[in-house]
């Protein structure tokens, strides 16, 4: 039986992809399809559901910025979208209750509208990852309005149905002072599969401890993850739990599909509520612009958090058992849920090419003054710009600053890369090269600059990149790195002047290396 929904995620996952679609997208289409021809989820698929989500979960532990959460621009943005969202879903969900597509009174309403206001962690973590877009503004503020968002979905779940944590719940603040301990693990468990053996008992481990206690295991999850990030092997821990964490999260896109067929009324209902993901992103972004953001992060953190989240399912699950729902806004939440997925998904893609666009008209909407990490960066006397200080970026800037290049500038997206170089004395800024508004943000002189060096994660970043540049009138060279020989040939085709193969570039540095060493023999 694992063979069947395996095969079936695996053929409508590998037609998304061919289609230029995320594989999510299929591994959804999967659920309906297995839902249609008799199959039933069992213990494996749900459990293999569960994992995912609780090492996706761990995963934003590990990066997550808890000072972040304190910040009015996510504090304010989550508070007054999810009052107004509620209000407006419920709403909505009247008026559909009134058209009499379905029965509903005032309390479920609202419970729905509750429900609808949230947005899916796992899509949106899911998008971050791909584009490798976490540690950039918008995707940390929108993983901190997410944990936000939990911990209200919490004291909901809490309120609504009656259980209350245990008294030994308190004991769970021992956990901070023992940071340092399970750094001392992480660190003795050197690399490969201990390393990953620790991922997954740290994340176990706090979500079994936080379950006991009567508390989310989901959040036990996370707070394990905060624990131990931090730790200078926390990011080889997050990339080795990558493909594990992945394929546990196809159970999750399926189980979604598996809340039962759709029928005309829950199919007509479904659509009536996609028609306010629009609305959910649009208000997110007017909110992000009052608070100070730039049009482009609130555009990019509108579209992000527009799709509706599974928690709604939660919701769902929880009223019809309660008798506050009729079953059937069961199959309707999960059918709305997979329609705002696929309309999300094409949202995001689009989503920088549109600020391109309108980026006149948005402009509009924000505020003279700007939170600092959106502040001018002055580099007047810059000649070579590296963008991706990560050990790529770090080596080539070495590379430049041993053969004496003057003028040498990095930027990157994450912040705790940024702090690093400038401890180690290196001019080190935050930006990105796929911002539209990089020439604007940057003070510096186009013509002046030589060489742009590009490190970053994907071939598409990179020509994304290139294409700001030469529209901010940048007539020198642009060199980027690829890992694979047909993204070089991408990155070539995309007219790049320099593309770097790493790895075949680095078996040909290791040779050089070695024959420096037989030279004095």
């Amino acid at each position: 039986m694992e063979l069947l929904w395996v095969g079936v995620a695996f053929a409508l996952g590998f037609v998304a992809k061919r289609l230029d679609q995320p594989p999510l997208l299929g591994f959804l289409a999967a659920g309906f399809v297995l839902e249609a021809i008799g199959f039933e989820a069992g213990p494996t698929l749900v459990e293999l559901a569960d994992l995912g989500v609780l090492l996706l979960l761990f995963t934003i532990g590990l990066k997550l910025d808890l000072r972040s959460m304190g910040r009015p621009y996510v504090l304010g943005v989550t508070t007054i979208h999810l009052v107004l969202s509620t209000a407006i879903a419920g709403g909505a969900v009247l008026g559909l209750g009134a058209l009499g597509l379905a029965a509903v009174d005032l309390r479920g309403a609202a419970l729905l509208g509750f429900a609808l206001a949230f947005s899916s962690t796992i899509f949106a973590v899911k998008l971050l990852e791909e584009r490798d877009d976490s540690a950039a503004l918008y995707g940390r503020t929108a993983v901190a309005i997410l944990v936000v968002q939990d911990l209200a979905a919490v004291i909901f779940l809490a309120a609504s149905t009656g259980k209350v944590p245990s008294p030994w719940a308190l004991a769970l603040l021992l956990l901070i002072p023992a940071r340092p301990l399970l750094h001392r693990a992480l660190k003795a468990c050197g690399h490969g599969e201990l390393l990953i053996l620790a991922g997954l008992t740290f994340t176990l481990g706090g979500a079994g401890l936080f379950a006991l206690v009567g508390l989310k295991a989901d959040l036990g999850a996370l707070l394990a993850g905060v624990l131990v990030g931090g730790h200078p092997k926390a990011d080889e821990l997050s990339k080795d739990l990558y493909a594990i964490k992945d394929i546990f999260l196809v159970g999750f896109f399926l189980s979604v599909g598996l809340h039962g067929l759709p029928t005309g009324a829950s199919v007509l209902m479904a659509l009536c509520l996609l028609a306010l993901v629009p609305l959910k992103g649009l208000l997110f972004f007017v909110l992000a612009t009052r608070f100070r953001l730039r049009g482009r992060t609130s555009l990019l953190l509108g579209a992000l958090l527009s799709e509706y989240s599974e928690f709604g399912l939660i919701v769902g699950g929880l009223a019809v058992s309660q008798g506050w729902l009729g079953s059937e806004w069961l199959t309707t939440l999960a059918l709305a849920l997979v329609l705002s997925f696929l309309m999300a998904s094409p949202l995001n893609r689009r989503a920088l090419s549109l600020y391109q666009r309108f980026r006149t008209r948005l402009a509009r909407f924000e505020t003279e003054r700007r939170v600092p990490e959106e502040e001018p960066v002055d580099v007047r006397d810059a000649k070579v710009l590296i963008f991706g200080m990560g050990r790529i970026g770090a080596g080539a800037f070495e590379a430049l600053e041993n053969a004496a290049v003057e003028g040498v500038v990095g930027f990157d997206i994450d912040e705790r890369v940024v702090a690093e170089h400038r401890e180690a004395g290196r001019p080190v800024h935050r930006a990105s090269a796929t911002d539209v508004d990089l020439w604007d943000r940057l003070h510096v002189d186009p013509a002046q600059v030589r060489l742009v060096i590009l490190a970053m994660a994907t071939p598409l970043e990179s020509l994304t990149a290139l294409q700001q540049l030469r529209a901010g009138r940048f007539e020198g060279q642009v060199v980027a790195a690829a890992r694979h020989a047909d993204e070089v040939e991408a990155l070539r085709a995309g007219g790049m002047d320099g593309a770097f193969h790493l790895m075949a570039e680095a078996g040909r540095g290791l040779g050089e290396h070695a024959l420096r060493l037989l030279s004095p023999l």
